[in-house]
Order: structure tokens, then sequence, then C-alpha cells
């Protein structure tokens, strides 16, 4: 139930965000994660890897189709994380936004609140790993921290409602298989960093907090 995309498809994708996430400008200017291909491609390959074939391309349609109209998605990504991080600021560039007709809304609600649910759920199974990442609620973001539920949100706002409702099917379809879609995304980090599992990945944080003195 796990996805299974080919290697082109994830290729495809992986490059495009590349190209947009350089062409990112924060108010700040450029951030070193910008810098640093290798982590960005750990991050967004993990979480591919828990799509079907079917999402992948149709999210890889939606980033030719908006390059070629003149759109950078990772820029309206931040946009809309900066809505809740950043008000202020934010005033200055949603210009770049486009609203959200009444379907995509809907569908970036209901899989923004699945997502943290399965996250908090993944985080009680695996707090050392969990805790390694975001904080998971929007009332955590303050200008120096983005959330998990923050974040996601955001970047589900600049899909296409085609790729949403193919992504909702899927990630329902692994809930019904027992599956929990946050941990495959972990999972398949934490063996990007060299551990076989997120069991493993725990008990070698649990046990370097050990050595620490951590509680």
């Amino acid at each position: 139930m796990e996805g299974h995309i080919e290697q082109e498809v994830m290729r495809s994708i992986l490059d495009l965000e590349w190209e947009m996430f350089q062409d990112v400008r924060g108010i700040d200017g450029p951030a070193p994660c910008q810098q640093d291909r290798t982590t960005f491609e750990i991050m967004r390959s993990s979480q591919l890897l828990s799509w079907d074939q079917a999402t992948a391309e149709s999210y890889r349609d939606d980033l030719q189709r908006a390059r070629m109209a003149g759109r950078n998605l990772m820029t309206e990504k931040y946009a809309r994380m900066m809505e809740s991080t950043s008000p202020c600021e934010c005033r200055g560039i949603g210009a770049i936004l486009l609203a959200l007709d009444e379907v995509a809304a809907r569908l970036v609600e209901r899989l923004s609140d699945l997502s943290v649910r399965w996250m908090e759920s993944a985080a009680r199974k695996y707090p050392r790993v969990a805790g390694r990442g975001r904080p998971i609620r929007a009332w955590e973001d303050d200008k120096f921290t983005t959330s998990f539920e923050t974040y996601n949100r955001g970047e589900l706002a600049t899909y296409s409602v085609k790729t949403l409702q193919s992504l909702e099917a899927h990630y329902l379809a692994m809930e019904a298989a027992g599956i929990n879609p946050a941990e495959v995304i972990l999972e398949h980090t934490m063996q990007s960093y060299g551990f076989v599992s997120l069991d493993e990945a725990e008990a070698a944080l649990e046990a370097r907090a050990a050595r620490r003195g951590e509680t």
C-alpha cells in the first residue's frame, strides 16, 4: 500500500521543485537550506515515497503547468505559511496567492486534519524521532518556528484539486490497511540517514539521550 513511484517521475518532481526552491526569495535573502540539495532531496523524496504513481504524476503535472504559467509553487507555499507565522510580512506578498476554490479548500482542510492526526500518533509512538522535527500544531507557530500543521497546509494549498483528490484517496486507503502515512514518511527519512527502521532510529536516539542524561 506504500507508494511505488517510477524513478523518472520522482526525478522530474525533485528537479522541478529544486528549480523553484532556488528562486524563492526570503525577506532576509537566500536561506542556507537553499544551498543544501542533499537534505532537500531526502526530505522531499521521503514524502513522495508515501504517495502512489497517480498522485505523483498529477503533482508533476501541477509543477509543469505552474512553471509554464510563470508561477513558483515553492514561493506560494512559503507565502501561505507566512499567513500564520509572519502575518505582517505576508501582507506584502499576498498578492501572488490565488484564492482556493471551495472544493480545494475543503480538501486541504480534510487532508491537513488527517495529517496532523497521523503525525500526533507517530509522535506518541516515536517521540525521540518526532521530537527532532517541527512542532506539530499551528498554535506553536511564531516568526522563527513553523509547525508541521502550517507547513503541510501551505503545501497542500499549492496542489490542484486532482492531486488533492488522488492524495486523499491514497492516504485513506493506507489508513484502511492499517498504515500510518506519517510513519511511512518518517521511516524513509530515517533510512536515508542510515537507520534500518523507525524502531532502530528511536532506540538509537533513546540510548543517546540516556548517555547524555536527558529525560
